[in-house]
């Protein structure tokens, strides 16, 4: 298939061209090559190329700065998925959206699953909830995929913040009272591959299996990465400084579109973080020595 790729600079597209460029004719734009927030361009851009598939991964992402950025946030990741999503129909091609676990407000107090009703507490979580909601109504061939706690070879993310502080040699201090379900780029992206051969269309919560703290993820990324030596304190989200955005507590999900339309499941959260770790991104014996 041809397909394009927004966001193709960030984290996630960096997995997706891994993934899809053996496979599929693959058009990867970043930011300086696609304005996303400049509808005309935007439909020039994808009526030139005529992709049978876009994979829509260009978003705001720093959640805090969007409190103080709001017109900026809605600009890229509400206005942004509409432009693309209009201009899929237009050309009849199916599209993925990013989503996010942070469309909820975290009081569940148990996975949450496609059913439950979205409530953010913070602009980041209302303009990509806005973002769906402009793909569910502009594009017919649509696949909204929410996903959470994401984490690759390619950009800053929680794991390398991490292993940069146990490196400059703790302590660490991380929050124990806030759950989700960690996320592979890798194993996303994989997932992706399989799910635009299908015309599978609808919601889809997306992360590797499981949940954890913040401070057990934390834990289990010392250990992959052979730095169980460097000191570990679980502290309250009360007790740290406040942040401009209020984050869910508990956003961990469960995946029942998956299942139900027999797609693959991503593997377990403790299986794929050991395999980045050891495998495609650091050297557990490199950075012993380097502790």
């Amino acid at each position: 298939m041809k397909i394009a790729i927004t966001g193709a600079g960030g984290q996630l597209g960096y997995d997706l061209k891994r993934v899809l460029i053996p496979m599929h004719e693959v058009i990867a734009w970043n930011k300086e090559q696609l304005d996303i927030t400049n509808e005309q361009e935007v439909a020039q851009m994808l009526l030139a190329a005529r992709p049978e598939v876009v994979i829509h991964s260009a978003a705001y992402t720093n959640v805090d700065k969007a409190e103080m950025e709001s017109e900026r946030a809605y600009e890229v990741n509400a206005m942004g998925a509409l432009h693309i999503a209009k201009a899929c129909e237009e050309i009849g091609a199916k599209l993925v959206y990013v989503s996010t676990d942070y469309v909820f407000d975290g009081t569940k107090g148990a996975p949450y699953t496609e059913a439950d009703t979205p409530n953010p507490s913070n602009v980041y979580g209302h303009s990509k909830l806005l973002g769906e909601k402009f793909v569910s109504l502009s594009c017919s061939k649509h696949f909204i995929v929410r996903t959470s706690w994401l984490y690759g070879k390619h950009g800053t993310n929680f794991v390398t913040k991490v292993i940069e502080k146990a490196l400059a040699g703790g302590p660490l201090t991380i929050v124990d009272d806030q759950w989700g379900s960690p996320t592979y780029c890798l194993d996303l992206a994989i997932f992706l591959r399989e799910l635009i051969d299908t015309e599978l269309y609808g919601l889809y919560h997306a992360s590797n299996e499981g949940e954890c703290s913040r401070y057990e993820f934390a834990q289990q990324i010392l250990l992959a990465a052979g730095l169980s030596q460097v000191s570990l304190l679980p502290v309250l989200t009360s007790d740290c400084p406040p942040a401009p955005a209020v984050r869910p507590m508990y956003s961990a999900f469960a995946h029942q579109a998956i299942a139900n339309n027999g797609l693959t499941p991503l593997r377990d959260w403790q299986s794929a973080l050991h395999f980045f770790l050891q495998l495609d991104y650091y050297d557990p014996a490199l950075l012993k020595k380097k502790v």
